[in-house]
């Protein structure tokens, strides 16, 4: 059975393929990376806040980019939540891994992986709720169910501590229930099935303007270092170095910035040793969380 798509093919294939079967593509993008062999391609790692077809969709044409730099193919895969894709991390599953600061600092702690490059703009925790709804104050959420894409998203963390400091407890005065991306948790206040959603601010930025309109955010957190891209020690300095060229490449391309402006991410720059540094409070809590989960 098909487990990824070579980079290169995916993008023709997902645009001449039946819905169905690009949805089964999508859903395949979150299974295992097989066994490695010699000449194995490069194993892509995509942060699963987005749906599977959604990653497959915005990291094609990055993974082509890789891909003719290096002369090597690249598949894309990413995992169903984010404890099994930080589980893969630390088993070395992936080459190149785009995730989190807290989970970076995890997997250059647990695996060796090298900061390579992260996105510029940082990014926020958001709160929203509908635009019509009665609540205008984060005290007004008391006994209510807020959505979340995974608890252990940071953008997640920082709203709970926000959250805190006015006085509410997860667990305790709201509950939280996970539905796996940003754009399932912002759907469950849409459609009315939750009084509020903590959302990523790039997730956010990647949703129809439709959603939007009928969204009022609620509570912004302090800004937070965005998404990083980091490389396994398996790979060579000089393997290392030509993926850091090729993403800061694509990032000048007309498609880079259709990329980087649709997400919001600003280009890439360095990553700070330092900022690293300043997530390992969450990361130890997500750790803790994740020992707690079955």
């Amino acid at each position: 059975m098909l487990i990824a798509l070579r980079a290169s093919a995916a993008r023709r294939c997902s645009a001449s393929m039946p819905w169905g079967l690009a949805a089964l593509l999508a859903v395949l993008l979150l299974a295992a990376p097989p066994g490695r062999a010699a000449d194995a391609p490069l194993v892509f790692g995509a942060f699963p806040n987005m749906t599977a077809k959604q990653i497959l969709e915005t990291y094609q044409p990055l993974a082509d980019a890789i891909e003719k730099r290096l002369r090597r193919r690249v598949v894309i895969y990413s995992a169903r939540d984010f404890k099994t894709f930080a589980a893969r991390t630390r088993e070395g599953d992936y080459d190149i891994v785009l995730t989190a600061p807290h989970l970076a600092w995890l997997a250059r702690q647990d695996a060796g992986y090298r900061p390579l490059l992260k996105y510029a703009r940082q990014t926020q925790g958001l709160l929203v709720v509908r635009a019509d709804s009665p609540y205008h104050t984060p005290e007004a959420l008391r006994g209510r169910t807020i959505a979340t894409p995974d608890a252990l998203a940071v953008t997640a963390l920082a709203v709970q501590a926000e959250l805190a400091a006015h006085g509410l407890r997860r667990n305790f005065d709201y509950e939280t229930i996970d539905y796996g991306t940003h754009l399932n948790a912002v759907m469950q206040v849409v459609n009315g099935r939750a009084s509020a959603a903590m959302v990523g601010l790039h997730p956010y930025s990647l949703l129809p303007q439709d959603a939007r309109r009928q969204l009022r955010v609620l509570i912004e957190t302090p800004p937070l270092s965005s998404l990083m891209y980091l490389t396994h020690p398996r790979l060579t300095d000089r393997d290392a170095q030509a993926i850091r060229k090729a993403l800061l490449e694509f990032a000048a391309t007309p498609a880079g910035e259709a990329f980087m402006q649709r997400g919001g991410y600003g280009g890439l720059v360095a990553v700070d040793g330092s900022e690293l540094r300043a997530f390992r409070p969450y990361a130890l809590q997500v750790e803790q969380m994740m020992r707690a989960r079955p």
